[in-house]
Formats: structure tokens, C-alpha cells, sequence
């Protein structure tokens, strides 16, 4: 990790000149690289190597009344700009945090909680086209997420324009979108210990939006809702979660329903497995349930990880890709610095 500090110093003044030194705040960098071999069964892979890599800056820094305050720009492959966000946490106030579409704000950060020794069934390198739950998260919005009371914390995100490109200060989108509107997106998660050991790692999770569209367009509102209940005792850790959203279509196939589960074991400090499993019912379609099974685990060993998976995929995009069951394993190297 590289950690950048900005000191700044005040103008001279008259007569009375004084300099002083101030902490402006830190700024740090961080990044990774992953290596992966893929290998699909039955099928013509080619080149089987890939790499990807990852660069983020965090800034931060606190205010006179302790309030504090962050800046956290991501890069991906190629130094492409991904996403940034700003945030503001005042105290016992909350926090209101300003988003670029990284798809963390709103009901996409309860998409999929389901714990894993690396990632949900459907995305651990062969993707499952499974329709899952997004809200404003792909899209510039503002959140408010309350402080934690009771083991409670609630968070509330408004996107005023969904699908409006990323702005610069003093700039707008230009003109108006005439298919979507404003988003709206609230989840609730909640830890019930009431002080006690064996409650300590039971969470629950819950989450809803709402997506205005407009009826020239042969589409209605767009719903979304998700639940989800992970428990942690020990070493190991179980969930199950269940959502579903209607996409605002009036034709064609247009309502989804997901439920799945996992189960993660640390075996040790350095080495995890797990199994994941996701469905996905695609409703009005013949083919309408894909399906993924994933088994898989992780060994860490400083910077580096090393990760394996064998995927089984079932009717992936319900159905319409040529290929619809799919099978294969991927090998993974992480480094992060």
C-alpha cells in the first residue's frame, strides 16, 4: 500500500506573517492482479489464460466537529476509469454517501450475501445470465445509511435519473431520459444478538426498489425486492436467500424469481471451502429455470490467494444460449498490494 499525505500551508498575511503546516487528509492506493486458467467441458476454449488488475484511491479526512468525510475512485483493467463515490459520516447523524454507479448503494449491496470461499455460483467464471436484483445502483444516486441501533441499520438511496451518464461538477446529464425515471431503493439489515454469543453471528437482511418508467414505451414501473438470513457459529457459516423483480416490460418474459444457498468452512486461518447454489425461474419462458452449482475454496498465504472452482451451469439464460449446459473449473491467483 502507498499512503499519500497533503500538507498545505497558509498564506502570508500583511505584516503578520505566519506559516503554518496542516493535515489535509491521507490518501491511499491499493490494487490487485488475478491470473485465472479456465477450462469448459465440452467445449473449444482456446486460449484458457486470463489476467485482470485493479487500482483504487481512498481519500479521507475529518472535519473541526469530528465529522469525517471520503473520496474512493476505482480503476480496472487498462487504468479505465470504473466508479467513485463520496461520502460524509457525521458522528451518530448517519452517513450520506454520493455514488457513481459502483453498484454498492441501494438493494445491489444485498443482491447476493450468500457466504462462499470466493464467489456466488453464477459468476465463478462461467456466468449463468441469472437476472438478479440492481435497483439505483447502477446509476449515479445519493444514500443516506443510518448509524447502527440495536443491531439495526437502515439505508434509504435516490437516483434521480436512472441510466444518466456520469456528470462532472457544475455539468448535467442533458436531456431527459424518456424511458426511465427516478429510483428509489431501502434495505434494512439487522443483527439480533441482544447480547448474546450464540446470536452474535445470525444476520437478516431485507430490501426493496422501485424504478419509474414511462407507458409510451410499452413498459411499467420496474419492482425489485430481495431477503436474505446468514448465520456464523465457529468456523463454519450458513445462508439462504430469496428475491425476485418485475423489469417494467408488458410483452415477452418479463418477471424473475432467485432463491439460493451456501455454506462456507474455515477450515483453518489460511484455507476456506464452500458450496454455493442459485436458481433463477425466468416466468411465461418453457425453459424458465436456470440453474448453478458451484463448489469451491480459497488458500491465502500473505498477498496471495489461490482459488479453485468447478461450476455446473443449467439452462443458462434460461434457456437461449446455444450451449445452455455448461460445465468447468477455474484456477485463480489473487495478489493484492
Amino acid at each position: 500500500m502507498n499512503k499519500l499525505t497533503k500538507v498545505g500551508c497558509s498564506a502570508l498575511c500583511g505584516s503578520l506573517a505566519a506559516i503554518s503546516a496542516a493535515n489535509a487528509g491521507d490518501l491511499t492506493v491499493t490494487g490487485g492482479a488475478e491470473l485465472t486458467y479456465m477450462s469448459k467441458g465440452g467445449q473449444v476454449t482456446g486460449n484458457p489464460f486470463g489476467m485482470a488488475s485493479a487500482v483504487s484511491f481512498a481519500g479521507s479526512g475529518e472535519l473541526d466537529n469530528g465529522w469525517t468525510y471520503g473520496l474512493a475512485i476505482d480503476m480496472t483493467d487498462q487504468d479505465a476509469y470504473s466508479a467513485s463515490r463520496i461520502h460524509v459520516t457525521m458522528g451518530g447523524l448517519g452517513t450520506i454517501e454520493f455514488d457513481q454507479g459502483n453498484s454498492g448503494n441501494g438493494i445491489a449491496a444485498y443482491d447476493n450475501v450468500m457466504p462462499t470461499a470466493w464467489e456466488e455460483a453464477h459468476g465463478a467464471g462461467l456466468s449463468g445470465g441469472v437476472k438478479t436484483v440492481l435497483g439505483v445502483g447502477s446509476s449515479n444516486n445519493v444514500q443516506y445509511t443510518s448509524p447502527t441501533v440495536l443491531g439495526t441499520t437502515i439505508a434509504v438511496a435516490y437516483a434521480h435519473q436512472m441510466g444518466a451518464a456520469d456528470t462532472a461538477d457544475k455539468a448535467t446529464s442533458g436531456a431527459a431520459n424518456t424511458t426511465v425515471g427516478r429510483g428509489y431503493d431501502a434495505t434494512i439489515k439487522i443483527n439480533p444478538s441482544l447480547g448474546t454469543e450464540i446470536l452474535s453471528g445470525l444476520n437478516l437482511y431485507a430490501g426493496a426498489s422501485t424504478i419509474e418508467t414511462y407507458a409510451g414505451n410499452n413498459t411499467k414501473d420496474k419492482y425489485e425486492g430481495v431477503g436474505a438470513i446468514t448465520y456464523a457459529l465457529g468456523p463454519v457459516e450458513v445462508g439462504a436467500m430469496w428475491s425476485g423483480l418485475h423489469d417494467g416490460t408488458t410483452t415477452g418474459y418479463h418477471t424473475y424469481k432467485n432463491h439460493g444457498f451456501g455454506v462456507a468452512f474455515n477450515v483453518n486461518d489460511d484455507l476456506s471451502v464452500g458450496y454455493n447454489h442459485v436458481e433463477s425461474d425466468e416466468k411465461g419462458n418453457s425453459k424458465e429455470t436456470a440453474e448453478a452449482d458451484s463448489f469451491q475454496a480459497a488458500y491465502t498465504m500473505g498477498g496471495a490467494t489461490f482459488r479453485i472452482a468447478e461450476v455446473d451451469i443449467e439452462n443458462r439464460n434460461y434457456g437461449s444460449s446455444a450451449a445452455a449446459d455448461v460445465s468447468g473449473h477455474v484456477i485463480s491467483l489473487g495478489l493484492s498490494f
